[in-house]
């Protein structure tokens, strides 16, 4: 990599994208908007996008006049609204925070300093989860991407990576003029639980800037809300089955080896150590044994909502050619 020696904010102007589509997460939207005002570094604009929800559109506009609230102008759902952010912000850098994640107040600096590096086209940081109900004493760390957060697997120290968290991550500008918008045939619609997109998007950003890498800085840091209703095991399970689906998807449209690369790698060596720990922690802490049961489960789950992506029927509407891919 080559390495710039500037000031931080020389080089990171960034635009903040916060995306939103329910009433229902509105005082996570209000603690996620004033995380980015709290910034050691400003922002030159946070931009809050309402996915068509022209309630939420007035009552942000009246509780944000600091910010950009703009409506997506793109089709439902996670992935046009991210592009409607990237299209209407004027930073170098497009940062994105979840509407139900609150970012450290040094998270926009922590982001920049990593920017430094000319060769970084795209950084993503941790997402610290906050239960409100308390963690599940059944619910593995390993699967903690399951309510969005970082992961037992994860790198613990900065680190070139696939891709990025989707509630805490950044792209510079240059990125989406050489790679494309997010792919609107994966991503979130509403409360479905599926994505994908922002992993589709990472691979065919890569090929499209060889030498380019994506880091993950794990000293930028979010934390990132995880509802009561996310704790629940139908939660666990319609999650993983998503999740496969989506990694169906995402696989047809990248149609190469790095679509599942890190998949592979989490499957046979993060979860197998997974089951081997809590398995040796059972004459201390039965309830390890649960853990145990769920990093199998869950493994078994998303391999069958994968299988049925990659045979089910239906099409997905994408802007690429020959996007015939099964629906969830």
């Amino acid at each position: 990599m080559t390495t710039q020696t500037g000031p931080a904010d020389a080089s990171a102007a960034f635009s903040v994208v916060i995306c939103a589509f329910t009433d229902d997460r509105w005082d996570d939207l209000v603690r996620s908007v004033d995380s980015v005002r709290r910034q050691t570094l400003p922002p030159v604009e946070t931009i809050v996008v309402i996915d068509h929800n022209e309630a939420l559109m007035a009552r942000a506009v009246e509780a944000f006049p600091w910010a950009r609230v703009v409506p997506n102008e793109g089709e439902r759902g996670l992935s046009d609204g991210r592009n409607t952010g990237v299209r209407v912000s004027r930073g170098a850098i497009v940062a994105f925070l979840d509407d139900d994640a609150a970012a450290e107040n040094d998270w926009l600096e922590t982001l920049a300093r990593t920017f430094r590096d000319a060769d970084v086209i795209g950084v993503g940081g941790a997402a610290i989860s906050e239960w409100d109900a308390g963690r599940p004493t059944w619910f593995p760390e390993e699967f903690d991407w399951v309510v969005g957060c970082s992961y037992r697997g994860m790198p613990t120290e900065r680190a070139a990576v696939r891709n990025p968290l989707g509630c805490n991550m950044s792209f510079r500008r240059a990125g989406f003029e050489a790679a494309g918008p997010f792919e609107i045939t994966v991503g979130r619609v509403g409360s479905k639980p599926v994505g994908g997109e922002e992993t589709e998007f990472c691979i065919r950003l890569q090929e499209a800037m060889p030498g380019h890498h994506i880091i993950y800085e794990p000293a930028a840091r979010v934390r990132h809300r995880v509802r009561a209703e996310r704790g629940t095991w139908r939660y666990f399970v319609s999650r993983c089955y998503g999740e496969g689906v989506s990694k169906a998807v995402v696989g047809r449209l990248v149609r190469s080896s790095a679509g599942l690369a890190t998949e592979r790698r989490y499957s046979t060596v993060t979860l197998p150590a997974g089951v081997a720990r809590n398995i040796a922690a059972i004459p201390r802490r039965p309830v390890a044994a649960l853990r145990a049961g769920a990093i199998l489960a869950g493994l078994g789950i998303t391999t069958l909502g994968y299988v049925r992506g990659r045979m089910g029927s239906g099409t997905w509407r994408g802007r690429g050619a020959d996007r015939s891919t099964p629906a969830p």
